[in-house]
């Protein structure tokens, strides 16, 4: 348990949505394939430019897949605990959220580089999730100021504004920030066009949008609400589809609990065996760049749950966990 002080704030969240219409319960993910980790947490997925499939693990391990499936091999340890995953636009080097270590980049020797760590003099103590633009810059979210990821449910449950969303440019090696003020700065990804940037944010179960470029540029708005779970990680499939992991539908024990500060120190005051755990629950959403639900995939059976990550390729959706081992592919219709 956290020695921090437990500070929450009053928050009424919107009731939410029904699990019909573009929601509609369905198995799509009860179908999925699993590929075995030797060591729990595969929370985001990405294929190189060898076809592999990669992802990263509680141990700190990064792995890699043979392009079919079959034994993965270990590429490198971070050290820490690896979230988010991306393979750099213009080679074979992949860039990785570290939510201990930071913004790291690991060459195709298995070298591992240290990019971002702190931002004004302080540590960063949450990175989380990234999208890399065409020019190479970097846009990472960091979740929270005051929680690391072993703590993440306190900072959930307080409701308060401490994640950022930042961009780093490796020409200069400068790190920028974006967009201060967030609930729970999640996943990252960007438009085709990369005219804008989406980054979740769980805390309010939402997608924020910033304009990178065009008229609006420097705005912020809302991209989607009220969706009906925590969405984690994003990607882009490139073709205008942004995926979402849904980690678990949404509680409505603790949709009760948001407008009543006293009543969430109480439960954040309780050992954990005893605090409310999600139910196994796959859960996955496409949108498109209106906004516009144009996938749905779930899986009530759990067979897939606690989804963090989807990530198309080659006509298959490969999907990451934040507790089980194992990577989940899905044939895509």
């Amino acid at each position: 348990m956290s020695h921090l002080p437990f500070e929450p704030a009053r928050w009424t969240p919107p009731p939410p949505p029904r699990l019909e219409g573009p929601y509609a319960r369905n198995t799509r993910l009860s179908g999925a394939t699993l590929w075995a980790t030797p060591g729990a947490g595969p929370e985001d997925v990405v294929i190189d430019a060898r076809g592999r499939v990669v992802t990263g693990l509680v141990t700190g391990d990064i792995l890699a897949f043979p392009p079919g499936g079959g034994d993965p091999v270990v590429l490198a340890n971070t050290g820490g605990r690896p979230l988010g995953i991306e393979r750099e636009p213009d080679g074979e080097g992949l860039v990785i959220c570290d939510t201990h270590k930071g913004l790291l980049r690991l060459d195709p020797s298995g070298r591992l580089e240290t990019l971002v760590d702190a931002y004004e003099g302080q540590p960063l103590r949450f990175t989380n999730n990234a999208a890399i633009a065409s020019d190479g810059t970097i846009y990472f979210s960091d979740t929270s100021t005051k929680y690391t990821f072993e703590t993440y449910e306190r900072d959930l449950l307080e409701h308060q504004p401490r994640g950022r969303l930042f961009a780093f440019d490796r020409r200069t090696r400068e790190t920028r920030l974006v967009l201060a003020g967030l609930y729970f700065a999640n996943g990252v990804a960007l438009s085709r066009d990369e005219s804008f940037v989406v980054v979740a944010e769980t805390g309010t179960y939402d997608l924020k949008r910033v304009w990178l470029k065009g008229p609006r540029s420097g705005e912020v708005d809302t991209f989607i609400e009220n969706l009906p779970g925590f969405p984690d990680n994003v990607s882009s499939n490139g073709k205008g589809i942004f995926w979402v992991g849904l980690v678990a539908p949404r509680s409505r024990p603790l949709d009760a609990l948001l407008p009543h500060p006293f009543l969430r120190r109480v439960v954040a005051a309780l050992p954990e065996a005893l605090q409310p755990r999600p139910p196994r629950y796959g859960f996955v959403l496409g949108v498109d760049e209106q906004g516009k639900i144009a996938h749905n995939l779930q899986d009530p059976s759990g067979h897939v749950a606690h989804i963090t990550s989807a990530r198309e390729h080659d006509g298959r959706l490969f999907v990451g966990s934040l507790e089980d081992s194992a990577v989940g592919v899905i044939e895509l219709a």
